[in-house]
């Protein structure tokens, strides 16, 4: 009879490297599933104020200072490009164009970052050359900060 060796690693004992999604990205995902189930729920004549409300209710959930960041952007938004709907996507409020998200709101509990994020799709018209940001880490609102983001707004669905 012959003996067999072990290997040195056997695949019990190999370290665990997971490649794949992390808890909150695995948590995001089946939030995009709920919200599409209930976008097909709620059927072709969904009404713009039953997303609003959904979006408003994310951003009520959200710990401060995200809450009023949230509030803030979502009446900056609102008021600075009125064609957007606003949406769930990912879990987070978005701001959609004829049903593609234009731009959204990253809680920085989301993804337990320590920053809030604004950022864009490829949907917004913000091409300036070769390199554009599409991102912005907040940490509060300022008068200035407002001011920009309402001018990119208002450019990303011109």
């Amino acid at each position: 009879m012959k003996s067999r060796q072990k290997s040195a690693r056997s695949p019990s004992t190999a370290p665990k490297t997971s490649k794949g999604l992390t808890d909150e990205e695995r948590a995001a995902i089946k939030e995009h599933v709920q919200e599409l189930r209930a976008a097909a729920r709620r059927g072709p004549r969904a009404d713009k104020a039953d997303e609003e409300r959904e979006v408003l209710a994310k951003i009520a959930e959200m710990p401060q200072p995200d809450r009023a960041i949230g509030e803030r952007l979502h009446a900056l938004i609102t008021a600075s490009a009125p064609a957007l709907t606003p949406k769930l996507w990912y879990g987070m409020p978005a701001y959609a164009k004829d049903g593609k998200v234009v731009c959204f709101f990253q809680a920085r509990q989301k993804f337990k970052t320590r920053y809030a994020t604004f950022g864009f799709s490829d949907e917004a018209c913000l091409d300036d050359g070769a390199m554009w940001p599409t991102a912005f880490a907040l940490t509060e609102l300022s008068a200035a900060g407002e001011a920009r983001i309402s001018a990119l707004v208002k450019r990303a669905v011109s």
